[in-house]
């Protein structure tokens, strides 16, 4: 393996001290601008490159945020995407963690604050509420897509997408709606809580059954949907990949999607999009979310005395039209 550059190596091209030459990469005073011009130089020229990692073990703080995440779902990923973009306008850097079926979320959480993250945003979040308040007792926490008691939580307003999705179908005619709830997963009640409100103040039928969060067991409940001779006109799924696994069931078995029975979504994936696809959804602000959390974790890691107590931060869904829904009977 090929040696890497050191500082010394530096310096003897440059002709100068070990010292100087750390002065010069830590920005520091005490050098002048020609001499810190040769030292640049001379460090391209071997292709000397500055460690981060040391860098940090010799700051009082690292600047980084632990983010830990759920590996496959795409929304997850899309809010990952948008927390790099926000650390790095906040001067910070990001480390992940991810949650898998072999690798929980405590064990993602260990990973990051062994890293010496200052601070952690822990997306869609299945610790318990206990446990969360534990951990923010010993570094800033912010919790995303979820609400908590007692720590800093940053979502969409799940109920009222809820209700969006609802009032859409219910104005194109739709009267049997049948929603697949999503369980214990964060947003779960809040989005079945929309569901119920819309109906009853539209006086329909509640009709529900166990969804999901994946493609596999939104076709689960789309086989036992189909199995009961009792077509709904419109289906409501907790997510997006729930929603592709009731299309993929549904045109399998002959049922043409959207002209028999209408489908919607939750979150906008990038999946969502696709001209194969082209599924109706509520969407979540994944850009906006992201910023939220971001720019709350750094107020707590920035100046704690000025943050105040736990804040909940929501954000409006809006409502994404495209070619898995139409009037019943279309």
């Amino acid at each position: 393996m090929e040696r890497r550059p050191t500082l010394e190596d530096v310096a003897k091209r440059a002709g100068v001290s070990r010292a100087l030459v750390s002065i010069v990469m830590r920005d520091a005073p005490g050098a002048g601008e020609q001499t810190r011009e040769r030292v640049r130089r001379a460090a391209d020229e071997i292709g000397y490159r500055p460690d981060p990692r040391a860098r940090r073990l010799r700051q009082l703080r690292t600047k980084l945020i632990g983010v830990t995440f759920t590996a496959g779902q795409e929304f997850h990923a899309d809010l990952v995407d948008g927390v790099y973009v926000a650390a790095d306008e906040l001067g910070y850097d990001v480390v992940l963690s991810g949650v898998t079926p072999h690798r929980d979320e405590r064990r993602a959480v260990r990973t990051l604050v062994d890293d010496r993250c200052e601070g952690l945003m822990l997306i869609g979040s299945a610790m318990s509420t206990r446990e969360l308040g534990d951990l923010a007792q010993r570094l800033p926490v912010v919790v995303v897509v979820r609400r908590v008691r007692g720590v800093d939580a940053v979502r969409s307003d799940d109920v009222a997408g809820a209700v969006l999705g609802m009032e859409y179908l219910i104005g194109l005619g739709h009267r049997r709606i049948l929603y697949l709830d999503g369980g214990r997963a964060p947003g779960g009640a809040e989005r079945l809580r929309g569901y119920r409100r819309a109906a009853k103040a539209a006086e329909l039928p509640e009709l529900t059954r166990p969804g999901g969060l994946t493609e596999r067991e939104g076709a689960a409940a789309a086989t036992e949907m189909l199995s009961s001779n009792a077509l709904p006109s419109a289906v409501f799924a907790f997510n997006d990949r729930c929603a592709l696994g009731v299309m993929d069931a549904l045109i399998r078995a002959g049922v043409s999607v959207p002209q028999q029975v209408s489908v919607l979504g939750f979150d906008d994936s990038p999946l969502a999009g696709l001209a194969h696809i082209d599924l109706t959804t509520i969407r979540q602000d994944s850009a906006g979310l992201a910023s939220a959390a971001t720019q709350r974790l750094v107020e707590r890691l920035d100046d704690a005395s000025s943050a105040g107590g736990p804040v909940d931060i929501t954000r409006e869904p809006t409502l994404v039209v495209r070619g898995s829904t139409a009037p019943p009977n279309a």
